[in-house]
């Protein structure tokens, strides 16, 4: 009667172990993700000196333009609430 119960153990178990397919499966997405990651990184290219200076002039030019537009428009609303409050409360 032993022998009979170790030989009906002998078959693997169908159910499958759920940690060690989460082990795997994550250890396979992560492989795959780094994967990825490197062939992105190969894309990757450094711009030239050129590139960087023409691009920062542009940024620079932009930076320097819309403050102007900002501080001409600031200075707009400024008035016209100095405007209105004269003639609300009056003179100081």
């Amino acid at each position: 009667m032993a022998k009979t119960a170790l030989a009906t153990n002998d078959q693997p178990d169908p159910r499958p172990n759920a940690a060690l397919a989460w082990v795997s499966t994550t250890w396979q997405n992560g492989r795959t993700f780094l994967g990825d990651v490197r062939a992105e990184l190969r894309k990757v290219v450094t711009p030239s000196r050129k590139e960087v200076q023409a691009t920062t002039t542009v940024v620079l030019v932009t930076v320097f333009v819309f403050a102007l537009y900002f501080w001409v428009v600031d200075g707009i609303f400024t008035y016209g609430l100095h405007a209105l409050m004269n003639k609300l409360v009056g003179p100081q």
